[in-house]
């Protein structure tokens, strides 16, 4: 036995994997899955422990969280196989790629519910949540029970019920350079039907790196946040919890640096501010025959993102993207009780979303000068032109309006030690936008007999006004069914072991290209001096559904009287309309989304959590993804066979935990926390020209633990690893963003 601990931690350090802390199983990291086993209100979908479901999945408990310092979901990234959440310049851009799919802008890839309430703007996805008690991540498909945007998978957050726990958690956790962090909960069991938490957190982060220009610190953040949660059970078939969340959040931007000067150097404002308001109301009933959840919610997010948008020191042109956004929800789920062999989930989900935009694009003096007069000027240089005033903005006003409703149902069957289950929804959305684009400016023609240039000549020739005021309604339906079919084969009969396939269609919304308007303006703007023809606004502004059909088989084991527990899992996943972020020929200001044609991925991910001894516990995860594209022509050259930019081709998380008991000192403990985790390659162009080779991160801490309080020191990216997480151009200049480099920090938790 000895031996083969040997052989197996050595093949465990030899080959890097990922470790995923679910727990460190020893007397003093309890695994919070234990506390939490019965049936919450906010799990009626998953009716059982995600190791015996035919889903790839990795649970975080409570101890795994606090060890890890985890309060919002982008430091899960890589922890979990082929999950990678990479920083981008603000907290509005919250991209997470699973297998190889991902999304910068617009709609997710991935699903997030809080409490079971599905987040239903990505802006709002990167948010700190002070009083996180479980965290359960699931790829692949989820979109039969989940619906639209759940197409690579599900992150499930569950927070800390009042009924659980009862008094005052307070921590505090300060860092090198310059961050501080501080939440206060106050958790209150009034009777054995009601109880009452509220929970206050602040965050202060310096920011990194500095603007050369002048002076400034990049990513300057000040959030806040308060969240509280009523539990009640007015019959003893009846019971709802209430959770109410508001947060506010100012962060400066963005610390993208030139790769010609490698500066960080824009001499315009930019920032990022947002207010959050969330209230989730969950009801359940149970009845004879059946268990009913009624979650209903209203969602409010008021943001503002301004930038630099040539991240210049020069005065080129700015942009503003302001959005107000209220969203109604309303899922309800029936759960028919287990009689025998067969159980069934059905339910309807319904929502409205109403977004208003504004983004106005300021262009300025530089910008008017070379982007629009040298252009036209070269081309006519006998009789150039000037603008009348050295600064003009193209407006943009939008109201989003979008509704949809869904019906779903999932029917599982067990035979001795099979499980099958088929599940299938059908999916329907309307969206419609109407716009507003508007601007006022004109410029002087000269005339310049020489046709020398720059035109002496002080007196205009003529005077030629520019008013644009257009207007316009679009709307898009759409409609589609979302099955899926598993089969699980149970190895033990404890059912802990299994192996498991699974086939199921995912789905990820359509939408509209907003950001394009202002480079609709442009044109129009260029059409009126003869050297550009207008967009069709029809035919550029929307962007198809992206859809996929995945194909599965994993397993969970556990051996060695269930000292090793490992998930194993193999992917296919063809993916139809892959939605893309380019930047179209000849704009200066405008993104545009559209669709690739066919793109398929495939891949492996392996989970591993030894339980070597009582005090010594080692944790692994790798995932490997291949995504390529099967059918893509850009315009200009054929992209079949290049790799999908921004997803790493692998991921990493490699820990060891051992837990030292002082028991001179009482019921305390020193934990021993070291762990590496990487990523890469990761590509930035689809042409695969430009990338970031694989890199890892070394990690550690050090804590102090007792029934009441821990101390922790922590450190991060201890080897100081030069790495960027995001490449883009601006003008034909190119532009990265580095990654964070080492830090350092104390932790402290009291329990009260």
């Amino acid at each position: 036995m000895k031996n083969m601990r040997r052989v197996f931690i050595g093949i465990m350090v030899s080959f890097m994997g990922t470790a995923f802390p679910a727990t460190s199983q020893s007397e003093w990291v309890t695994d919070s899955i234990v506390m939490l086993n019965e049936v919450d209100i906010v799990a009626v979908k998953q009716q059982s422990n995600l190791v015996n479901l035919p889903v790839s999945s990795n649970t975080i408990s409570t101890d795994a969280i606090q060890l890890l310092d985890i309060s919002d979901i982008k430091k899960v990234s890589d922890i979990a196989p082929n999950f990678y959440i990479p920083q981008y310049g603000s907290r509005i851009t919250s991209s997470i790629y699973v297998r190889g799919i991902g999304a910068r802008m617009d709609q997710p890839s991935v699903g997030l519910t809080i409490d079971n309430v599905p987040v239903m703007n990505k802006d709002a996805y990167d948010l700190d949540l002070p009083d996180i008690a479980m965290i359960e991540i699931l790829r692949g498909p989820q979109s039969s029970l989940f619906g639209r945007n759940t197409m690579a998978g599900l992150v499930n957050i569950r927070t800390l019920s009042p009924m659980k726990f009862q008094g005052w958690r307070i921590n505090l956790n300060g860092g090198l350079p310059g961050s501080f962090k501080l939440s206060g909960g106050w958790f209150k069991k009034y009777s054995s039907t009601l109880a009452l938490s509220a929970n206050i957190g602040v965050f202060y982060n310096s920011g990194e790196y500095k603007n050369n220009y002048d002076g400034s610190m990049t990513g300057k953040e000040r959030s806040g946040s308060f969240r509280t949660r009523l539990e009640w059970q007015p019959l003893p078939n009846l019971s709802l919890s209430n959770v109410l969340a508001i947060s506010a959040l100012r962060q400066s931007g963005y610390p993208y640096e030139s790769v010609v000067s490698g500066k960080i150097e824009f001499n315009d404002e930019c920032f990022y501010r947002r207010f959050l308001l969330s209230d989730g109301l969950s009801l359940k009933w149970v009845a004879p025959h059946f268990d009913m959840l009624s979650v209903t919610s209203l969602q409010w997010i008021d943001d503002n993102m301004t930038l630099d948008q040539d991240f210049l020191p020069e005065d080129y042109f700015t942009l503003t993207q302001k959005k107000q956004e209220v969203s109604l929800t309303e899922d309800l789920t029936f759960r028919g009780k287990s009689d025998g062999r067969y159980r069934w989930i059905a339910g309807m989900f319904a929502f409205y979303r109403h977004l208003n935009m504004q983004a106005p694009v300021v262009f300025k003096d530089k910008g008017i000068s070379e982007l629009i007069e040298n252009h036209r000027n070269t081309g006519n240089p006998y009789r150039p032109i000037r603008w009348e005033r050295r600064e003009f903005s193209l407006n943009s006003d939008f109201t989003l309006p979008s509704a949809g409703i869904a019906l779903y149902h999932e029917s599982k069957y067990e035979f001795n030690r099979w499980h099958f289950s088929a599940g299938l929804r059908l999916d329907f959305e309307h969206i419609s936008m109407k716009y507003h684009s508007f601007c006022s400016t004109g410029y002087n023609i000269y005339d310049n007999p020489s046709g020398v240039l720059p035109c002496n000549s002080e007196e205009p020739d003529r005077n030629v006004k520019i008013s644009i005021d257009d207007y316009g309604t679009l709307s898009r339906n759409y409609i589609t069914i979302l099955p899926k079919i598993t089969a699980l084969y149970d190895l033990t009969c404890e059912g802990d072991d299994n192996i498991y396939l699974s086939v199921g269609r995912g789905y990820k919304a359509g939408g509209f290209n907003t950001q394009m308007f202002s480079d609709v303006l442009q044109q129009r703007i260029l059409n009126y001096m003869g050297m550009s023809s207008a967009y069709d606004v029809d035919k550029i502004v929307s962007y198809k559904p992206e859809e996929c059909w995945s194909f599965e088989m994993g397993s969970h084991f556990n051996v060695f009287e269930n000292r090793i527990s490992s998930e194993l899992a193999l992917f296919y996943i063809d993916i139809h309309n892959q939605q893309l972020t380019m930047f179209p020929d000849g704009t200066t200001t405008g993104r545009i989304m559209t669709n690739a044609g066919k793109t398929r991925s495939f891949g492996a991910e392996l989970s591993v959590t030894y339980k070597a001894t009582e005090a010594l516990d080692f944790n692994i995860a790798y995932g490997y993804t291949n995504v390529r594209f099967r059918k893509f022509y850009n315009g200009i050259v054929d992209l079949k066979g290049k790799v999908l930019p921004y997803a790493p081709s692998n991921t990493l998380w490699l820990q060891a935990l051992y837990t030292l008991r002082l028991e001179s000192w009482g019921n305390r403990a020193l934990i021993f926390d070291l762990n590496t985790k990487g990523n890469g390659r990761i590509y930035w162009n689809e042409d695969n020209t430009l990338y970031q080779n694989f890199f890892a991160q070394l990690g550690a801490s050090v804590t102090l633990k007792s029934d009441k309080w821990e101390l922790q020191l922590y450190g991060k990216n201890l080897t100081d690893t030069k790495y960027y997480t995001f490449y883009f151009k601006s003008m034909g200049n190119e532009f990265v963003q580095r990654g964070e480099g080492i830090k350092f920090g104390i932790a402290y938790s009291l329990i009260l």
